[in-house]
């Protein structure tokens, strides 16, 4: 199995505004082992947003390659995106991106029924995985009767439930006070122990110093790319 996760290789994605080429990308060549942990940081307008997009097979490139688990998904149709994007990629929002009408189970169940597993199989997994984020006890709850804090670890189960290659993390305290934010930091953390690709998209330093390795992009192209040799631990803070 080859060590890198991701691999872009003369990443660029330029769009044409009225008359104007706006290089939102330009060049950008990166890889990503598997297991690792990295923040991808930038001011607004750095290009940041349109990297995750590109990661998040959300978009495609002008031009370049971009390998992720061995295939080549710069060249795909958006059909094949979409079974990528269920099948190796867990995102988990700064706005939580959850069906309101649905329960919290159904919520993480639903990649699985893209992916067309049985619903028994899908709610053995789902529970599962619930479990695995501390919330047996909210299964059956709708978005609207749980915490930010609850529906972040929700999304999160959701990101978790097909065992994605990598998971897609943009700004995902945002929208969280910062005792809610430590946890969900901490529950990252945890996945990330497990064998998991994290990559945080956020332009808070404090959150992209659990990662283990910091992007910085600035004007659509990598301004630096440094091991943190600082990294936060929520587990040495308890």
């Amino acid at each position: 199995m080859e060590e890198n996760v991701i691999r872009l290789n003369g990443i660029s994605r330029h769009y044409k505004v009225g008359t104007e080429l706006v290089k939102a990308l330009d060049l950008i060549t990166l890889d990503i082992k598997r297991n690792e942990y990295v923040a991808l940081m930038g001011p607004s307008g750095s290009g940041k947003s349109t990297l995750m997009n590109l990661l998040g097979c959300l978009d495609t490139p002008t031009a370049g390659s971009y390998f992720l688990n061995g295939n080549d998904v710069s060249r795909m149709n958006d059909n094949e995106l979409a079974d990528i994007r269920n099948k190796e990629i867990g995102f988990i929002f700064q706005t939580f991106n959850l069906l309101p009408r649905s329960t919290a189970l159904e919520n993480v169940m639903l990649p699985l029924v893209y992916a067309g597993i049985g619903k028994q199989q899908r709610i053995e997994i789902g529970e599962k995985v619930m479990a695995d984020v501390q919330l047996s006890d909210r299964m059956k709850h709708r978005p609207n009767e749980l915490s930010g804090g609850q529906r972040q670890r929700v999304a999160i189960a959701r990101a978790l439930v097909n065992k994605p290659s990598i998971i897609l993390a943009d700004e995902p305290t945002g929208n969280l006070d910062s005792k809610t934010s430590v946890e969900i930091m901490g529950l990252l953390e945890a996945i990330h122990k497990l064998g998991n690709t994290i990559i945080v998209v956020t332009h808070e330093e404090d959150i992209a110093k659990h990662a283990h390795r910091i992007v910085r992009l600035r004007d659509g192209s990598i301004e630096t790319d440094e091991l943190n040799p600082d990294i936060v631990t929520v587990s040495a803070r308890q």
